[in-house]
């Protein structure tokens, strides 16, 4: 019977929120970020795959995403627990027993007696307490307090899962570039090896030129191998960030799609630091344990204070009552009741509590420092990603100007080998400074799309908005 009220009272605990303590707390591992629950529900991977899926997915299913929000709840049913303290306690306690007394008087048996009965007691009581200085208002305050602070937690959670999925995606995207532009300086290879063979053969070239394009050729396709295998390490860790498997075949799009570089960044990066000091969801978090830590030091002094309560109990059994030895037991009915008020003063606590306060006021002051660091680091942060973007945005620049230049300089190299003006040498310089060229343009584009979203989670202002921008 105890476990079926247990089951039952657990199953009512789980079927309403008596306190709404659950309201606000997300519908999904996403938080506000991803509003609709429905788009947490995910097939095979697209093909391509596109950055705004590869978000919704880490946001949804990586495992650091789902522990935040389960904090949430942890927190947010702690003040729950707070706020039933103000509330009166019930407990009711039923007994039945099966009681057989026998008392044998040695030479004395009309004292004897023999008693079978069935016993059973129950009853009801109730604590309430009244006033406790401020004992549980502190407490309720301190609950609400780290609710805050998981609710920031989760929110810099999401944006530090937002950021590295990102990062992680253009890393791969960027592999994948790098691979194409590997095949082609491989084609490309193929081609002057050919050229410097039909010269060798019409006897017009030594076949050191064969030989040197030849070598030039096996490197092109070790770099194809090489950039196959970083291909696949950079897929590996995207998929374990939408907690996939790493060995999940995914199909990244080209380099070439996607947002081009400008300048138009937000704000000074003066006024940003300073805007990000206040509120970032990380900075947020921090004030939040601090707060706590205030009520924490508030509630350690006050639980050593003294407490009123109102309390209540009735009570009934059906103990045999007798009027002596030897004489039998008559069935009989009991009952009692009280009400009243009780005061308890914690007098001496073995000095207990004076080191409670200074431990709890101790972390006050840990959590003022964690503050400060956390503002700190937010700041470089913002100043760290602001320089990367700026350096990214003109090193685009750079590369797209070098790749042109790359470009032409091997096709005239190549024409001029063709016509027999040019030697091996300039078309294998030509060559590898073009294969250089396509490398850098394709990672400094990638680099661009991704120190523009660092920035942007830097500031803990990531959504989706940044990810069609940068689609």
């Amino acid at each position: 019977m105890a476990l079926l009220v247990g089951a039952g009272a657990a199953s009512s605990a789980r079927a309403i929120d008596v306190f709404n303590t659950e309201h606000g707390i997300s519908q999904t591992a996403a938080g506000s970020i991803l509003v609709s629950p429905s788009l947490c529900q995910f097939g095979a991977p697209g093909n391509p795959l596109q950055l705004r899926e590869a978000v919704e997915r880490t946001l949804c299913d990586n495992p650091k995403t789902r522990e935040a929000w389960e904090s949430v709840k942890v927190q947010a049913a702690a003040v729950g627990v707070a706020r039933a303290a103000y509330l009166p306690s019930i407990t009711g306690n039923w007994q039945g027993v099966r009681d057989d007394s026998i008392t044998d008087v040695t030479d004395h048996a009309d004292l004897s007696s023999a008693t079978l009965a069935t016993i059973r007691s129950d009853s009801i009581s109730l604590s309430w307490t009244l006033y406790d200085f401020g004992a549980r208002s502190a407490a309720l305050a301190n609950a609400s307090a780290l609710l805050a602070a998981s609710r920031a937690t989760q929110d810099a959670t999401l944006q530090t899962a937002f950021i590295n999925v990102a990062k992680d995606y253009y890393a791969a995207q960027a592999a994948a570039g790098a691979l194409a532009a590997a095949k082609d300086i491989e084609r490309l290879a193929a081609d002057s090896l050919g050229a410097a063979q039909v010269r060798v053969a019409k006897g017009v070239a030594p076949i050191s030129d064969a030989l040197q394009a030849q070598t030039a050729h096996e490197q092109a396709t070790i770099d194809v191998i090489k950039a196959q295998g970083a291909l696949q390490t950079a897929i590996g860790t995207l998929a374990s960030d939408m907690d996939l498997s790493p060995g999940t075949p995914l199909t990244m799009p080209s380099v070439d799609n996607g947002a081009r570089p400008d300048t138009a960044f937000l704000d000074s990066i003066d006024n940003l630091i300073e805007a990000v000091k206040q509120s970032h969801p990380s900075v947020l978090a921090a004030q939040a344990q601090l707060d706590a830590a205030v009520a924490k030091v508030e509630q350690t002094r006050a639980e050593g204070l003294p407490s009123f309560s109102l309390v209540s109990k009735y009570s009934r059994n059906n103990q045999p009552a007798s009027l002596g030895l030897g004489i039998p037991e008559y069935p009989a009915t009991g009952r009692e009741w009280y009400v009243g008020f009780q005061l308890t003063i914690p007098f001496f606590e073995g000095f207990g509590r004076l080191y409670q306060v200074r431990q709890a006021e101790a972390q006050v002051q840990l959590q003022r420092d964690t503050l400060n660091e956390v503002q700190q680091k937010a700041g470089l942060d913002v100043w760290t990603a602001y320089q990367d973007l700026h350096t990214a945005t003109d090193t685009v620049r750079s590369d797209a100007a070098l790749l042109d230049i790359a470009q032409r300089s091997f096709s005239a190299s190549e024409h001029r080998y063709h016509a027999g003006v040019g030697n091996i040498l300039e078309l294998l310089n030509a060559q590898t400074a073009l294969a250089n060229a396509e490398q850098q343009h394709v990672q400094a584009l990638t680099d661009w799309r991704a120190a523009r979203l660092r920035l942007a989670g830097s500031l803990g202002r990531l959504d989706f908005d940044d990810v069609r921008e940068n689609d």
